[in-house]
C-alpha cells in the first residue's frame, strides 16, 4: 500500500484484497481494491465514522467549485400544486448550503433549458447578496412545457464548462418521462457531458422512468435516488449540496496496468454502489487504461477489478496488474500518482490455498449479484411474468438476508411477503404501491460495505 499527500489534495491510500493462488490451468484472478481519501474536508458533513461535523475547510485553502442546480419546470410539476412550491424551496435550501464563494446558477427545464440565475451565460459567486438574488428569482419558477433533459445538461455543460474551477457539479431534478427529444439525444448530450462535471439525479413523485435517472447519474458518476413525497426535497437538496461542499478534487482515475497476455474481463465500482467502469476506460500508454472515478471527498469505496491471465506452472508467480490512482495536471504536464497496489497471481498445487474465496471478493460479487436480480424481478413483474419476479426475488431477499444489507431486505418486503429469508422463498404480494416499486428499482445498486 502506497500513500501520497500534497497540501491542497486529500491523502489517498489503496489497499487490495485478493486470494493470490490460482489451480493448475486456473487463469481468473479477482481483486477487491479499497480507495480511502482523508485529510480533505468534509463528505456531506458526515465523516467515515457516520457522525455528524462541521466543515473544516481552511479559508483560502478549500478548492474552487461550481454547482449548477437544474429543475423540472414542465407542465407536469403543477400536480400537484405543492410539487412546484417544494422544489422551490428545495433549491432556496440548496442555494442556502453553498459555500460563500462558490459559483453557481440555476437552470429552468422544459422541453428548452432556460436560465433562471443570474443569466447570459454567466455564473454568480455565492455570498448573502447573490444567494438572496438567486432565491428571489425562483419565486418566477411556473410550470409550463414538455421535457428534454439532455437540452438542460448541455446549458449545464457550458456554464460550467466556463468555469476557472476544479470542482463541477450539477444538481438535476426531474418529475417525468424524457419524452420531448429522441432518447439517443439524452445519451449524446450524456456522452458530451461525461468526465466534465459530475451530477447527482433525483425523481420526485412516481410518474418518472428509473433507468433515465438512474441512467443520468451512472454516466456523470453522481447519485440518483427517488423523493416519493415533493414534501421531502429540501431536505434532500440539503444533503446533496453539503456533499458537493465537501468535495476536495476532482477527475481521480482509476489507472491499470497489465502485463502483456493479461486481459481485463471488467472494473466496477461495488461501494457504496454498483457502477461498471468496463466500459469507460481510456487508454494511458502501452498497456494501461484510465477509468474515472469522478470527485472525492473524505470518503472510502471499493471496486472489483477481475483480469485473465496466462497460463503458467505450479509454483510460478506474476504481477496479474498494477492499480494507481491518478491525478491530472490540468496545465497538461504529467500526472501525479496518489496511491498504488498490486494484484499478483501465484500458482499452487495446495488446492485449500487456490479454492477458498478472499472474503471480500465473496461479498461483493452478491452485491453486484443483487442488484443484477432486483432490476430482473422487476422488470419481470412489470411484464406479468410472475414466476420469473418471484424466483428473482427471492433471490434476492436471499442474497440480502446473506451479507447483512438491511436497508435493501426492507425495501424488498414492501414488494414481497418473506416466507424464508434464508432460503429465497417469497411470495409476490398483490398490491405494490408505485413508490415502493421505484424506490427499491432507485436504490437496487446500493451496498453495504464487508464487515473487515
Amino acid at each position: 500500500m502506497a500513500n501520497f499527500s500534497k497540501s491542497n489534495v486529500p491523502q489517498f491510500s489503496v489497499e487490495v484484497y485478493q486470494n493470490e493462488y490460482l489451480p493448475e490451468g486456473g487463469r481468473e484472478v479477482n481483486a477487491i481494491v479499497t480507495v480511502t481519501s482523508t485529510g480533505g474536508g468534509t463528505t456531506g458533513g458526515v465523516p467515515l465514522s457516520g457522525v455528524a461535523a462541521t466543515p473544516t475547510h481552511v479559508p483560502g485553502q478549500a478548492p474552487k467549485a461550481a454547482v449548477v442546480i437544474m429543475v423540472d419546470c414542465s407542465g407536469s410539476m403543477d400536480y400537484p400544486p405543492t410539487k412546484m412550491r417544494n422544489a422551490r424551496d428545495a433549491t432556496a435550501a440548496a442555494i442556502d448550503t453553498l459555500r460563500d464563494g462558490t459559483s453557481f446558477a440555476v437552470v429552468g427545464g422544459t422541453h428548452v433549458a432556460k436560465e433562471v440565475y443570474p443569466g447570459n451565460g454567466r455564473l454568480a459567486v455565492a455570498d448573502a447578496r447573490t444567494k438572496a438574488q438567486a432565491k428571489e428569482a425562483l419565486r418566477a419558477l411556473s410550470a409550463g412545457g414538455g421535457t428534454a433533459i439532455g437540452t438542460w445538461l448541455r446549458l449545464t455543460d457550458r456554464l460550467l464548462g466556463a468555469a476557472d474551477v476544479e470542482i463541477r457539479h450539477g444538481i438535476l431534478l426531474t418529475d417525468g418521462r424524457n419524452e420531448h427529444e429522441a432518447p439517443e439525444d439524452l445519451r449524446a448530450a450524456l456522452e458530451s457531458c461525461a468526465g466534465r462535471f459530475t451530477c447527482d439525479a433525483r425523481g420526485v413523485g412516481t410518474d418518472w422512468e428509473v433507468k433515465e435517472v438512474t441512467a443520468i447519474a451512472s454516466a456523470l458518476l453522481g447519485t440518483a435516488d427517488i423523493v416519493a413525497d415533493p414534501a421531502g426535497l429540501a431536505a434532500d437538496f440539503t444533503q446533496m449540496m453539503e456533499n458537493a461542499m465537501g468535495k476536495e478534487v476532482a477527475d481521480v482515475a482509476l489507472r491499470l496496468w497489465t502485463p502483456v497476455g493479461v486481459e481485463i474481463k471488467f472494473v466496477k465500482q461495488v461501494a457504496p454502489a454498483v457502477v461498471d467502469l468496463t466500459d469507460r476506460r481510456t487508454e494511458a500508454g502501452p498497456r494501461a487504461g484510465d477509468y474515472p472515478t469522478g470527485s472525492w471527498g473524505d470518503e472510502s469505496r471499493d471496486y472489483h477489478v477481475c483480469v485473465k491471465v496466462p497460463e503458467a506452472g505450479i509454483g510460478q508467480e506474476m504481477l496479474a496488474s498494477r492499480v494507481s490512482l491518478i491525478l491530472p495536471d490540468p496545465s497538461g504536464g504529467a500526472p501525479q500518482t496518489l496511491s498504488q497496489g498490486l494484484v499478483r497471481a501465484v500458482w499452487t498445487e495446495d488446492m485449500a490455498a487456490s479454492t477458498s474465496i478472499n472474503p471480500q471478493v465473496a461479498h461483493y460479487t452478491g452485491q453486484a449479484e443483487l442488484a443484477q436480480v432486483i432490476q430482473q424481478g422487476l422488470d419481470a413483474r412489470k411484464s406479468g411474468d410472475f414466476d420469473g419476479a418471484t424466483a428473482k426475488l427471492g433471490r434476492a431477499v436471499q442474497l440480502a438476508s446473506a451479507s447483512g444489507n438491511e436497508d435493501t431486505a426492507k425495501l424488498l418486503s414492501k414488494v414481497v411477503d418473506v416466507v424464508d429469508a434464508a432460503t429465497g422463498t417469497v411470495r409476490l404480494k398483490p398490491k405494490v404501491a408505485e413508490a415502493d416499486s421505484m424506490t427499491l428499482e432507485t436504490r437496487s445498486t446500493k451496498t453495504v460495505r464487508v464487515k473487515k
